[in-house]
């Protein structure tokens, strides 16, 4: 059973500190102008230099992107860059979940009386998560796993399995920072901040793929909905606009997706939620929390 007296571990003091500041200033609009910023026009012929040094400094693998660095006219093109063909491999065991996105494993375990863990001593409601009381039930038993990514990672999310989109559901909220300091510290982190979520239903069940935002630009767009993208006067991604309310969608037909195929782009980094009914899947135990992951390697085996 979780445990909910541990007491947790707590960051740093500048680190609370600045967390503190951070809850009482604008967000969204904050993350905006960054979001300016990133989209700013590079040079030609500064795109190297620049985009070299901002790899640099995150330790991004520039080798594994799909095209040369003077092909991204900014800052966010190159953030959100594919990947060359064939860089990432998914297994041929179609037993396997593999993970959706390059990063590194958080918490993952068991959801028990409705709740996950987000870090030592502190655990969140699933149903606050989805925006879904229902899926407290839903859930009860079902393993979950959380990935962070950070800003040296890939940022596209594929499906960790196959199956069929008919419902997503983008929830406005928060735009915290997601580190391990911000996990540590902020209760109810994940299901505070902006969010964008997938549920695909196949062999394995209801997989729920959530998509938390974070500071720092906050744009989350949806793949497997490219209208839901667009509006009057916004740029293509979903999360992140003035004025946004809680929307649910229902697709009839379904939207198809096959393991590995692109649902959702991170625009800056943040973190990914995974959710299974209970029954359905065995998480793998070589993958710790703390363990890198990257697009594709296994996480879990499905049950029976």
């Amino acid at each position: 059973m979780h445990r909910s007296d541990e007491a947790p571990e707590l960051p740093g003091l500048r680190w609370r500190a600045t967390l503190s500041l951070l809850k009482r200033l604008p967000q969204g609009a904050l993350s905006r102008g960054f979001g300016r910023l990133a989209d700013a026009p590079i040079p030609p012929a500064l795109r190297p230099a620049v985009l070299g040094a901002f790899a640099r400094a995150v330790g991004a693998d520039v080798s594994e992107a799909e095209l040369p660095l003077d092909a991204y006219p900014t800052l966010n093109r190159f953030f959100t860059r594919k990947l060359k063909p064939g860089a990432r491999s998914w297994p041929m065991d179609p037993a396997l979940v593999a993970s959706p996105v390059d990063g590194a494993v958080g918490q993952l375990g068991i959801v028990r009386e409705g709740r996950l863990i987000q870090a030592k001593g502190r655990l969140y409601e699933v149903g606050q998560l989805l925006e879904d009381e229902a899926a407290a039930a839903r859930y009860e038993g079902g393993a979950f796993i959380t990935l962070y990514l950070s800003p040296k990672d890939y940022h596209r999310i594929h499906a960790p399995v196959a199956g069929e989109i008919r419902e997503a559901r983008h929830v406005p909220g928060a735009l915290l920072p997601v580190n391990a300091a911000a996990v540590a510290h902020l209760p109810d982190l994940f299901a505070r901040n902006e969010r964008l979520m997938a549920h695909v239903d196949g062999p394995l069940g209801r997989v729920a793929v959530v998509a938390v935002g974070a500071y720092n630009v906050g744009r989350i767009s949806a793949a497997f909905d490219a209208g839901w993208n667009a509006a009057p006067g916004a740029s293509a991604w979903v999360t992140n606009r003035r004025g946004m309310r809680s929307a649910a969608k229902s697709y009839d037909p379904p939207v198809r997706v096959e393991r590995g195929d692109e649902i959702m782009t991170f625009h800056l980094g943040s973190t990914v939620v995974l959710v299974f009914e209970p029954g359905r899947v065995e998480l793998l135990s070589s993958i710790p929390p703390g363990d890198p992951v990257r697009l594709g390697m296994p996480i879990a085996r499905a049950r029976g």
